[in-house]
Order: C-alpha cells, then sequence, then structure tokens
C-alpha cells in the first residue's frame, strides 16, 4: 500500500490521529523535517503535535480545492515530492474532506483507506485558536482560508462532507489508534503513542 489519505478540518484533531499512527514501523516518515513541525501548548505535551507535510490550496504542497481534474500521474508527483524513504506514505488535506474529492481518491486510488477525522463545527472552531489560530507557523492557512468568517464556512463544508461519506455501507467507526492500525493493516506505533478517540472527543472513521 503506497498511501494513507487522511481528511478533516481544521481544528477536528486531525494531526493528533496522525501522529499516534506516524511512528509505525510501516510509515515512511521521510517527509519529517524541523520546518514542519508546530507545536502548541494546548494538550500540555512537549512534543510536536503537526509532523511532516500537509496538502492544501496555497499549502507548501499545493493542491486545487477541486483535485478531480487532476491525472493520478500528476497528483503523485505531489504527493511523493518531500518523501524520500519506504514505508506507506501518510497524504492529509482538509479539501479531501469534500465529496468530489472523497469520490476521486476512491476512484482513483481504489482499496487504498481514506481515514475521516470529525468533530462539530464549534468544537473544531474553538480548537483551532486555542492551537494558535491564524499563528500557526506550518501549514500556513492564510492562503486560502483569509480570514475569519471564510475558516468557518470551510470548516462546515468539509464536516458537511465528512459526514455523507461516513454514512457509506463499507465505513468502518474506528475506537483508537491501535484499532486504526489493524484496520489499515499497518504494525502499531510504540506503546508511548496512545489515542482513545471517544475519550479524546474525536469521531474517526476509514472508508
Amino acid at each position: 500500500m503506497k498511501y494513507i489519505f487522511v481528511a478533516g478540518a481544521p481544528g477536528s484533531k486531525w494531526s493528533s490521529v496522525v501522529k499516534n499512527i506516524y511512528y509505525s514501523p510501516s510509515i515512511d516518515r521521510s517527509d519529517s523535517s524541523q520546518a514542519r513541525q508546530y507545536y502548541h501548548d494546548t494538550t500540555g505535551q512537549s512534543s510536536p503535535m503537526h509532523l511532516g507535510a500537509y496538502w492544501d490550496p496555497g499549502m507548501e504542497f499545493d493542491i486545487p480545492e477541486d483535485c478531480s481534474g487532476m491525472s493520478k500521474t500528476t497528483a503523485e508527483s505531489i504527493f511523493d515530492q518531500p518523501f524520500s524513504g519506504v514505508g506507506t506514505r501518510i497524504i492529509k488535506s482538509h479539501v479531501f474532506c469534500l465529496p468530489s474529492n472523497i469520490e476521486w481518491l476512491r476512484h482513483t486510488w481504489p482499496g487504498y483507506p481514506i481515514v475521516l477525522v470529525y468533530r462539530d463545527t464549534d468544537a473544531c472552531i474553538g480548537w483551532w485558536y486555542r492551537c494558535g489560530g491564524w499563528d500557526i507557523d506550518y501549514p500556513n492557512y492564510h492562503a486560502y482560508y483569509q480570514n475569519n468568517a471564510n475558516l468557518v464556512r470551510q470548516v462546515q463544508r468539509q464536516n458537511a462532507g465528512i459526514l455523507v461519506a461516513r454514512s457509506s455501507a463499507t465505513a468502518r467507526a474506528v475506537e483508537n489508534n491501535r484499532h486504526l492500525c489493524k484496520i489499515l493493516d499497518i504494525y502499531t506505533a510504540p506503546d508511548v503513542y496512545w489515542q482513545d478517540y471517544a475519550a479524546a472527543d474525536i469521531e474517526v472513521t476509514v472508508i
């Protein structure tokens, strides 16, 4: 399996979901660099909460809001840019939440998992601001999200897309990061990485 796709709105805690599978021996972590780490104190942890590359309109790895016009070759050339290692590559984008992009992912890479991370819009917005909001230095939210009103609109759109996608007959609800690794068919991360999704107020689904 070359890719695991991850979709979640800003403030959905999707980066924490990624972090707790990122250190699986199955994962290619060559996208990690000091410049692609972001720390915040909200969790009381002294470790980075954003790890590795992000793909979104106007971010370091720029993709369109509607990806459905991109060929597989073009998309993979963008997805693979930050990697130089071996293993499964985690490709995470907020705009993967949108229905047209979810269908594009499923059609273009059939059988590759899409991890959907959901929290309601108010919870997302509140958490995003607690984590730094517009002062977050990686990834850069300014180009696409622009201002407070547009941020709320985009989170609402992205959450609506996730709710549609997770109603699929093939959707599987996930309890914790070890359960997620089992569904993804990757080795679990070391024991220090543990996350119970209900306790963290996160809803995770794999389609």
